[in-house]
């Protein structure tokens, strides 16, 4: 039996077609239920994910703290079956996505977590701009130039958070999501499932790329803006300084962003008198993801000191 689990928020009509697309999944022979975390919607999440409850093997529950890992943390208390797969509330699998899935974890006993392939489905065409974008970062989409096989530790982030199964005994044993990164609000760095699976790969766990479980992961119209791109580029460079943390530093800042921060405003300012759109987008995106790094650096550092004085107090002390 596998588990597949996933959260939402707000998004009652896109999760009515997702979860229609789950009526219409092939189910392994050894079964399977799906757990749904609204939390704390305040739209018609709720009466949607209740009208399919005789459609599916459903169980939902409701986190009422916000951030999607506190959601996912709640939902595997109610895992069962020896594969937990993990997906969002705005994707389309395949109808054999869970048996991909199942014949992968049975034939290939040595991984602990498997990734699977991410396919782009869009509401509207997407604008020609969209070839100069990293679509993986951006939107969760794999380049269809990606291969089956073991993920070698420096490929570990090929397996996004829409499509990806870590075997239930991990999170048996006590192993969660990190809450304090992944989505939160509007502003928070991005890599929550990155965050895990390089943990686990530290654990010694391995990973396999698996290219016939397919999902299709919707990208919305309002995405489809460079300025909503590179906002995502500052979420992208504030989880990659929390995930890849650089050790020398300065107070706190790592010593590469003070030149490096300098040189991609060089450059953007460079591409702007060429007027070369491409290269003015380029920069742009190079620069913001230095800027979200030097945003959670700062951050960070502030945190630090902040604690170091509580915990250097006398009322602490007592």
């Amino acid at each position: 039996m596998l588990t597949v689990l996933l959260a939402t928020r707000n998004r009652c009509r896109i999760l009515n077609r997702v979860l229609e697309a789950f009526c219409h999944l092939q189910s392994p022979a050894s079964g399977w239920k799906l757990v749904v975390v609204d939390n704390c919607s305040t739209d018609q999440t709720p009466q949607v994910i209740a009208s399919f409850a005789d459609r599916l093997p459903l169980y939902s529950v409701l986190e009422p703290k916000l951030g999607k890992n506190h959601a996912l943390n709640t939902g595997l208390g109610l895992t069962d079956g020896d594969l937990t797969v993990l997906t969002d509330d705005d994707v389309f699998p395949n109808a054999d996505w869970l048996i991909q899935f199942r014949r992968a974890a049975d034939a290939l006993p040595a991984y602990s977590i498997f990734g699977g392939l991410v396919l782009p489905c869009w509401e509207v065409p997407p604008p020609p701009w969209i070839q100069w974008v990293d679509v993986g970062t951006a939107f969760s989409i794999h380049p269809s130039s990606v291969m089956d096989g073991q993920l070698p530790a420096e490929s570990l982030s090929m397996v996004y958070g829409p499509n990806m199964a870590i075997r239930t005994s991990i999170f048996h044993s006590g192993i969660r999501f990190d809450a304090s990164i992944g989505p939160c609000g509007s502003n928070y760095p991005m890599g929550s499932e990155t965050e895990l699976v390089l943990r686990l790969s530290r654990q010694g766990h391995e990973a396999f790329f698996l290219k016939t479980a397919i999902v299709q992961h919707f990208v919305r119209k309002e995405q489809l803006n460079k300025a909503w791109v590179l906002e995502r580029a500052v979420r992208c460079g504030r989880g990659r300084h929390r995930l890849y943390p650089n050790v020398r530093s300065y107070q706190g800042i790592p010593l590469h962003l003070f030149r490096d921060v300098l040189k991609e405003g060089f450059l953007v300012v460079a591409a702007w008198v060429t007027c070369r759109q491409e290269g003015v987008f380029r920069a742009r995106w190079r620069f913001n993801i230095l800027r979200g790094k030097a945003v959670e650096a700062f951050s960070l550092a502030r945190e630090q000191r902040a604690a170091a004085r509580l915990a250097s107090s006398p009322l602490s002390q007592k």
